[in-house]
């Protein structure tokens, strides 16, 4: 390390450590940071900030482990939320690596861990539980106007998770995890034989609710997802029933919108220990990537047929984002990361960070 630098902003402190890394990415003109939350040896939590050019991090420091995060379009901002059932979300300004907005969810409500803008940048979606009933919601925020609170919109259900927008820019597409939590409980499970998980899409100016597609299971929790250019989604289940059972783990729906499940073998299966965490579509070939930490695995699809590409071993792997040539970046919650790509025989090693990555990289 050759140089700290500590500014006080908001909650916590921002410290900017000019780091050299060991590694280097091809330059990508249309980000400049991979944000992640994280947490240090200690237990610290922080937002991450990394450098693609591999030579400078910062580290935000926040008083909850924080989950996923999106990007503002034509914007220097990312936005991190905390992990349920957390009641913050975090703006950071990618420029100035400073902490600018702290949003609390609001007495009665906690937030999921994920959101979505629109493509104008002025509306942000995000996924919210009201305590009173369990009432799944996306929450609507005007970022134009200091991130006011603008509306709820219901969707007839418990736990709504990862959600993104699909290519028409008017309909939302969101896991619904079927789970219901309680702060008082921590992140306890209390309703595991009532769950009613599905895949949900949903009109973003009305709330009306255009489908929805239900797991092959009811505790097949849909969480986490990516969307294709061309409309297709993928998400990713987390199995919450007896252990011994085995059951398709990633689910699909196509440009036509028809819903089906993919069928990997009964071992590959298996090593996936029932949870999927991180989904990312690549933005240059037909493939993509999830992640399996509790399998210690990733596993690359073609994303037009569905068929297993590459199943490789990486350790607590975590989360996954398109590296803009065709492979993948993958972080670990052991401290690495990696990039995935079709043409590698196991992931190749680019830094190795005396941190804990979150289950999301953005």
């Amino acid at each position: 390390m050759h140089r700290r630098q500590v500014l006080k902003v908001g909650l916590g402190s921002v410290a900017m450590a000019l780091i050299p890394l060991s590694w280097a990415l091809p330059a990508r003109e249309e980000a400049a940071w991979l944000f992640s939350a994280v947490d240090d040896p200690s237990g610290g939590h922080f937002i991450a900030g990394v450098a693609l050019d591999g030579q400078t991090r910062f580290m935000i420091e926040v008083p909850e482990r924080c989950h996923g995060g999106c990007l503002r379009p034509d914007s220097r901002q990312a936005v991190l939320f905390a992990r349920r059932p957390g009641t913050r979300m975090y703006v950071i300004d990618g420029d100035s690596r400073q902490l600018v907005h702290t949003l609390a969810a609001g007495e009665g409500y906690h937030f999921y861990g994920h959101g979505v803008f629109d493509l104008s940048g002025r509306y942000l979606y995000v996924t919210a539980n009201r305590l009173e009933d369990s009432a799944g919601l996306v929450q609507v925020y005007d970022a134009e106007n200091a991130y006011t609170h603008m509306r709820d919109m219901p969707l007839d259900g418990i736990g709504p998770h990862e959600l993104r927008l699909m290519p028409d820019g008017d309909t939302l597409v969101i896991g619904l995890g079927g789970i219901q939590t309680h702060p008082d409980y921590g992140r306890v499970k209390l309703n595991l034989d009532t769950m009613a998980p599905a895949l949900l899409l949903m009109n973003r100016h009305d709330g009306k609710m255009l489908a929805r597609h239900e797991p092959s299971h009811h505790q097949l929790s849909c969480r986490h997802l990516d969307v294709a250019a061309d409309g297709t989604v993928i998400a990713g289940y987390q199995f919450e029933g007896p252990e011994w059972e085995s059951h398709p783990l990633i689910c699909r729906l196509d440009t036509d919108r028809r819903f089906s499940e993919l069928t990997l073998d009964d071992e590959l299966t298996a090593s996936l220990n029932h949870y999927i965490a991180s989904v990312a579509f690549s933005r240059v070939s037909g493939n993509v990537l999830v992640t399996a930490p509790r399998g210690n695995r990733v596993l690359l699809l073609d994303a037009v047929h569905g068929n297993l590409v590459a199943n490789l071993a990486l350790p607590d792997a975590a989360g996954a984002r398109c590296d803009g040539t065709g492979g993948f970046l993958v972080s670990s919650g052991q401290g690495g990361l990696y990039r995935v790509a079709p043409d590698l025989a196991i992931p190749e090693l680019l830094a190795s960070l005396e941190l804990r990555w979150d289950n999301h990289l953005t």
